[in-house]
């Protein structure tokens, strides 16, 4: 397979400076804000995001330790080991993250939403508008 390189598109300013900080998903912080700043290159992809409730952000776990394909973390009443594509743990192969947050408002470069679970500083890779009408009813 090639190598594939991706450059961040901006970075995540949020109240979180250690992982032990970081509540597990994003809505168990509704109320918590932060601002994702976009470089000023990436800005005019901007135009017309304000125009939704919420985003998805896609990110790179780039402080996250070493992965294992074994996670035995018990969730939900199931015991022992899942893989690690079963989980949303952050310790994965490729390090990509991904939240669904509410978006407040768009100031220039700056990305304002509710229900951050990022550390500060962390890079964003892509945003993606969250419409329901274009995911599959569950």
């Amino acid at each position: 397979m090639n190598e594939i390189i991706f450059q961040p598109i901006g970075q995540v300013h949020s109240p979180f400076k250690t992982a032990a900080e970081i509540p597990r998903q994003s809505i168990h912080a509704p109320d918590l804000e932060a601002i994702i700043e976009i470089k000023e290159e990436f800005s005019p992809g901007l135009l017309h995001l304000d125009k939704y409730s919420h985003i998805i952000v896609l990110f790179h776990f780039d402080r996250s330790s070493a992965y294992q394909l074994l996670v035995d973390r018990p969730r939900g009443g199931r015991p022992g080991p899942r893989g690690v594509f079963a989980t949303r743990s952050p310790h994965r192969p490729n390090g990509i993250g991904l939240s669904i947050v509410k978006l407040l408002r768009v100031e220039g470069n700056q990305v304002v939403i509710n229900g951050v679970d990022m550390l500060d500083g962390t890079p964003v890779l892509d945003i993606k508008p969250y419409d329901p009408g274009l995911n599959p009813e569950i």
